[in-house]
Formats: C-alpha cells, sequence, structure tokens
C-alpha cells in the first residue's frame, strides 16, 4: 500500500529544507560581537608575528652584512698580496681611497678600469714621479657599490653632496684608522699614547700602508674595518665610500674625547663638515671639519667590525671605553680584551 503524501505548511517548525519550494534559509550568520572577536584574534596574532618576522629580516641583513665585511677584508688581503702592503686610507691631498683601490678584488674591475689612468698619474705625482694631480677618478662618486652596502641601512639611499658639488654614493665600511687619530699619518701614530692606554696606531694609514705581518697586536686582535652610518641628509658626508676622510670611508680620533663607542649618543661626536649633529638616533656630529668618525650601525645594540685576520665580530653598545680603544689600535701592546663580547 502505498503511504499518503504529507505535504506540510512552509514556514512551520518542522517544515523541511526546500529551496525549490520556497522554504527559508534557516543557516545561522556570525553575529557583529563573534566578527568583532575573530578580527581581535587576528590581531593579536599578527602582532605577536610581526616582531618575529622582523627579527628574522635583521637576522638575515645582518648576515650579509657580516659577509659582506669579510669580502672586504679578503679583498685587502688580495690587494696586499699583490702589493706587499695594505692599500692606503687615502691617497694625500684627496686622493683615491682604499675602497677604490680594492675594487679589482670584490669583482668590480671594469668599474676601477675606467679611472686606472687617473689613479697611475696620481700615484706617481705623490711619488715624485711625473704623473699629475689627476682628480678623473672621482667620476666614481656617485656609483652605489652593494657590496659596501649594509641592507640595515635606513639612509643608503641618500647621497653626501657638501663636496665639489658632485653627488658621494654610500657605502657602510670604513677603514680603521686607530683610536686617536693613527692614521693622519704615514707611521699610523705610533708615537701617540692617549691617556696612558698605549699606542695608538692605524691599520690603514694616509699614503701608504703597513705589511700585515708588521701590526704589532697581530691582524687577530686589532680591527681592520669598522661599520658606519650613512648621513641622514643630502649635505651630510657621512658614509661616503669613496671619500677619505674620517666619518666617512674611515673611522679615526674615536675612542678619546666625545667619540667615546660604537653608537655613542653624545652631541657632535663626528666632527664632518655640513653634517646634521642627530643624537636622538645615535648620530651626533659636529659640523666643523674633518677628523673623528665613530663606528656606527643600523643592527640592534651592536656594530660589526671586521678583524685584520678576516673574521667578523659585534661589540656592543656601551662597550668600555678603554676596552674599544685597545681593539681599534693595532700597536697599544694588549692581549685581545677577554671583557670583549
Amino acid at each position: 500500500m502505498i503511504s499518503p503524501v504529507v505535504c506540510r505548511q512552509a514556514g512551520s517548525p518542522d517544515a523541511p529544507w526546500n529551496s525549490q519550494a520556497g522554504m527559508p534559509d534557516l543557516r545561522r550568520a556570525f553575529t557583529l560581537i563573534e566578527l568583532l572577536v575573530v578580527v581581535a584574534i587576528i590581531a593579536v596574532l599578527m602582532a605577536l608575528l610581526l616582531p618575529a618576522v622582523q627579527k628574522v629580516r635583521e637576522s638575515a641583513a645582518r648576515a650579509s652584512c657580516a659577509n659582506n665585511l669579510k669580502q672586504i677584508t679578503l679583498a685587502l688581503h688580495h690587494y696586499h698580496l699583490n702589493n706587499e702592503t695594505l692599500p692606503p686610507r687615502c691617497l694625500r691631498d684627496n686622493g683615491a681611497t682604499w675602497a677604490v683601490l680594492i675594487l679589482p678584488y670584490i669583482e668590480q674591475d671594469n668599474l676601477y678600469k675606467t679611472v686606472t689612468t687617473s689613479v697611475t698619474n696620481y700615484q706617481a705625482w705623490q711619488k715624485g714621479q711625473g704623473g699629475s694631480n689627476d682628480q678623473a677618478w672621482r667620476a666614481l662618486s656617485p656609483v652605489v657599490v652593494q657590496s659596501f652596502v649594509c641592507p640595515s641601512e635606513g639612509f643608503g639611499t641618500t647621497v653626501g653632496n657638501a663636496v665639489s658639488s658632485r653627488n658621494w654614493a654610500r657605502g657602510n665600511y670604513a677603514g680603521n684608522c686607530g683610536p686617536a687619530d693613527g692614521g693622519a699619518t704615514a707611521n699610523g701614530g705610533a708615537s701617540q699614547n692617549y691617556n696612558g692606554w698605549g699606542l695608538a696606531g692605524g691599520v690603514l694609514v694616509v699614503n701608504g700602508g703597513p705589511k700585515i705581518n708588521t701590526l704589532i697586536d697581530g691582524s687577530s686582535n686589532c680591527v681592520m674595518i669598522n661599520h658606519v652610518r650613512a648621513g641622514p641628509a643630502n649635505n651630510d658626508m657621512r658614509g661616503t665610500w669613496s671619500f677619505g676622510l674620517p666619518g666617512c670611508s674611515t673611522t679615526g680620533n674615536h675612542a678619546v674625547g666625545d667619540a667615546y663607542g660604537p653608537n655613542d649618543t653624545g652631541c657632535c661626536s663626528d666632527d664632518v663638515t655640513g653634517c646634521n649633529d642627530r643624537p636622538d638616533i645615535a648620530m651626533g656630529c659636529w659640523n666643523g671639519g674633518y677628523g673623528q668618525g665613530e663606528a656606527r650601525s643600523a643592527h640592534s645594540g651592536q656594530v660589526l667590525a671586521a678583524m685584520g685576520d678576516g673574521s667578523v665580530r659585534g661589540f656592543k653598545n656601551g662597550i668600555d671605553t678603554k676596552t674599544w680603544y685597545w681593539v681599534q689600535s693595532s700597536n697599544d701592546g694588549q692581549p685581545f680584551p677577554s671583557t670583549v663580547n
């Protein structure tokens, strides 16, 4: 026997779902409160995740920066192998810098070849062997060389234009000229003894360079290349890789006076013509000439530096000034400080 079909009134509590019959959709939507809770949970998860992502990015940037430092130090060693000395900090009277001279050793040989004649003329002129005061090498000044740029540098896209009305590309690595103006003379300032802390010889010096095996403290015990920051404004020449004065492509007169350690926060710390005094971002500077340049970096709480043997170390902000002096001097006669992190 066939059961009769029972028709239920649409909308009754026990009415079956039948979209074709025009039955109402009884599926439940999110309430406003539930939606707000979900949004809040997502916001909390993002807040927890963002610092982790930033930390990973900074870790990668720091590793890339350390690799840059290591490659630069290896290039200095290759230069030494071919020339039997380290390159000069710069050729006297504003000649080409150490960074220009090592270009062939960091896979920038084609770039260097564009100014080889100028550099050769200038070197001969300085040695009294003919040549001329050839400044054509300055054509390199606006060229950005990625091997000289730290990935964490926030001002890396600006250019210094306080000198010669030309643009100077930024870089973040500076030759160590000694903690107390050790690079001011060709002998590395060997006679200077600041505060009784020991001699303050630099590693890179004007117009010449020492042999690595003559570094009294040993290559593994002194910094060869420091990290520096780029100037925060166009008129600020700090961090210009092809300009050879302190605060630009060299460090000097640091760990003394008002330049007392990496990332120091005092005003007027660097001495660089045209600079901006920004102690609020650990870039204090006195606009009164060139003569002082401290190590600085955007890496959290520290600066990286390459030792003479090619190893790369991190030095924390707030390191004892005397200790900082010792690791920057090539001839203080002190063992490597055990307190260095």
